[in-house]
């Protein structure tokens, strides 16, 4: 009888999946997803344009084709991808096509970026029940691309609500984003 080898896999090892999102200026997607239980590390960034490591003032002319974003590190275990796009299309409005708000501009269209053919099923479920749930007046227009190009944004520009809560556009946009999503989804709120 042969001896079979020893089955200590790391399937108990946390495995981390990533998600990017725009949801318009990525300052305030970014400060409601730090928020959000199973999440590990959200980034700032810029992706799918066609200018390599653009600087922020040439994502803003419109002249790179980026978006600003956030990439997610979430923990499965913690919260799944729906729960995650329950979250995204709560605190922004995916029906104005390159804009969110005052913010006007190809950089901040809605758009999902996904890493994989199963992320890709995911996200087309969930936009299939919001589109069917009625719940905006108007029609969906959130892009759902692989990501590509992708690009962490100025140091600046990282845990920016954090670093600045009491400025002007934190408190007049950002802020009641992240109430929304405390009041909304405090269950997958971090303590």
């Amino acid at each position: 009888m042969q001896n079979s080898p020893s089955s200590t896999s790391s399937s108990s090892a946390v495995q981390s999946e990533s998600i990017t999102l725009g949801g318009g200026c990525f300052w305030c997607t970014e400060a409601v997803f730090v928020q959000v239980r199973g999440i590990t590390d959200v980034e700032s960034g810029y992706c799918n344009g066609t200018t390599h490591n653009p600087s922020y003032e040439a994502v803003c002319s419109g002249q790179t084709g980026h978006a600003e974003v956030v990439k997610l590190e979430f923990d499965p275990a913690q919260i799944s991808l729906r729960e995650i796009l329950e979250i995204f299309f709560v605190i922004h409005d995916p029906t104005t096509l390159n804009q969110q708000g005052h913010d006007v501009g190809t950089q901040y269209r809605s758009g999902i970026y996904v890493n994989s053919p199963h992320q890709q099923g995911v996200v087309q479920s969930v936009l299939r029940e919001v589109h069917d749930s009625k719940t905006y007046r108007h029609p969906v227009v959130t892009e759902v691309l692989p990501l590509a190009n992708y690009w962490p944004a100025e140091e600046y520009h990282q845990d920016y609500f954090e670093k600045h809560p009491s400025q002007g556009y934190c408190l007049m946009v950002a802020a009641p984003k992240v109430e929304k999503f405390r009041k909304t989804f405090s269950r997958l709120a971090k303590s």
